[in-house]
């Protein structure tokens, strides 16, 4: 999670618009929308990570640009602003497929922090990793880069990734890793030919080789 994370924002106050977006600018890539249709065909057309909107907008509200996100079959999890005290507001918008709400006016720390924590639940109950700036679908086999196109990967290059996602500040040893994915038979040989596999799908940099040590994993490109 992080700056490589992209969060799209619809909002049609400016002012309070201005003012989230500054704030949300230093922890993610920010798109905004000023109306609920330019933000559904948004979100329709790029891959977010999170999506926060005002519940209350012009022409589509954000329950119905909600409820159209998730008909197209769009998981993301979804962040709604809500007026003080408005107990319809947030249940409308939970039942329309919101994940969380949050009342205005509100501080920008607890904002931040249900934005985060709504990250980390989304991606342990889907089962999905992040790996840099991409991301990984271990039950699929998929890994999608920043921009939302799927490479297909297979069960052993998966795996690979995903041992080294586990544990992402740790060095893994030709050693380490063949006692885990692959058969006592196989060389420290195999594990590069992997590697070099799944670099060459992706991007180099997304796993590091760590000089007389082995291999851990790298920020993607």
């Amino acid at each position: 999670m992080g700056m490589n994370d992209r969060l799209l924002f619809i909002e049609d106050d400016a002012s309070i618009a201005d003012m989230v977006v500054e704030v949300l600018q230093d922890h993610y890539t920010v798109d905004h929308a000023s109306t609920g249709e330019d933000g559904l065909e948004m979100a329709l057309h790029t891959h977010y990570d999170l999506m926060l909107m005002d519940r209350r907008l012009p022409g589509m509200d954000g329950v119905e640009v909600i409820r159209s996100v998730r008909r197209a079959g769009i998981t993301t999890p979804v962040l709604m602003l809500t007026a003080l005290g408005s107990i319809d507001d947030r249940v409308s918008g939970l039942d329309g497929g919101a994940n969380d709400y949050l009342t205005k006016p509100f501080d920008f720390d607890e904002l931040l922090a249900r934005l985060r924590a709504l990250r980390r639940g989304f991606a342990a109950e889907t089962g999905k990793t992040y790996v840099g700036d991409w991301l990984l679908v271990a039950e699929t086999q998929s890994l999608y880069d920043p921009y939302g196109e799927r490479v297909s990967l297979t069960s052993t290059e998966t795996a690979l990734l995903a041992l080294l996602a586990e544990s992402p500040e740790h060095i893994f040893s030709r050693t380490e890793i063949l006692s885990t994915i692959f058969s006592p038979d196989d060389t420290p040989g195999t594990v590069d030919t992997y590697v070099h596999y799944i670099r060459r799908k992706t991007d180099h940099g997304i796993i590091e080789t760590v000089r007389s040590q082995g291999y851990r994993l790298g920020l993607g490109s």
